[in-house]
């Protein structure tokens, strides 16, 4: 119950910092980008429509949760609101995981209102040229955006991990934006050398080099899984995606274990 209170000043906090010019902009970046890169594909509007979407969603919801937890978090520390925040009689892990609650529904709701905008905007694009692989709205296209939820999940627990330990709030931003670019390309930098391993001098260590950010990061690249949407094959869906699912929300969890106890410790002047 603690946590709601939390919740609810989140949610008000978003609101004030035009939370809604955030999700109104980038549901017209999305409409537009995608309805003119249809009107340049002869022969697949549709397909170029839904991928250029779904890059466009990839691109501005990180952006968009990094913001809010900018301004529900960080901006409690750099402001010094925490003075009055940590003065009523909850631990500090409830503040944490309310704010933290607030941003990623915020931006699973935003996520849900573009993928059905986008959705609607290819069907209605389909219904003017008939593809000879038609893109697949149904079950597909929901695991897909089911895939994308849970990669920003993931950032915004990194991004709540960040606010905690980073002394300004523009850290929060480069710190997470940079995770996501490494998170997002070692596994491909890792594939393109396995199957060309001419494009680098010794590319075996240099791939070796690159592998061991497994260890250590997860794979969001992975969980881009368009290409069921694109081509209608439920083949093409990873065949360890239950591990993928598995590990990615375990480390939302560690990352947020962690913040939680970084809060904890946390010492204020």
């Amino acid at each position: 119950m603690l946590l709601f209170p939390n919740l609810a000043t989140g949610f008000r906090l978003a609101l004030r910092a035009r939370f809604g010019w955030l999700a109104g902009g980038s549901l017209l970046v999305l409409i537009l980008a995608a309805f003119l890169a249809a009107q340049f594909s002869g022969r697949q509007p549709a397909t170029v429509a839904i991928d250029i979407g779904l890059s466009i969603i990839r691109l501005l919801l990180p952006l968009v949760l990094v913001l809010m937890i900018q301004e529900l978090q960080s901006r409690e520390f750099d402001r010094r609101y925490f003075l009055n925040t940590l003065s009523y009689p909850h631990p500090r892990y409830s503040l944490l995981l309310g704010r933290f609650m607030a941003a990623a529904l915020l931006t699973l709701g935003l996520l849900l209102v573009l993928a059905s905008a986008l959705a609607l905007l290819v069907w209605s694009i389909a219904q003017g040229y008939v593809q000879s692989t038609p893109v697949t709205l149904g079950l597909h296209y929901l695991i897909t955006i089911a895939f994308i939820g849970l990669d920003l999940l993931l950032l915004t627990a990194i991004a709540t991990l960040l606010a905690v330990i980073a002394s300004t709030p523009s850290f929060v931003l480069i710190g997470t934006l940079g995770f996501m670019l490494v998170a997002r390309s070692f596994g491909a930098i890792v594939e393109l050398l396995t199957r060309n391993a001419t494009l680098v001098n010794d590319a075996s260590s240099y791939r070796a080099g690159v592998g061991l950010l497994s260890y250590l990061l997860p794979d969001l690249g992975a969980l881009d899984v368009r290409t069921i949407t694109l081509y209608g094959r439920m083949d093409l869906l990873p065949a360890d995606w239950p591990w993928l699912v598995v590990s990615n929300l375990t480390y939302t969890i560690g990352a947020l274990a962690l913040a939680a106890w970084a809060l904890q410790r946390k010492r204020f002047t």
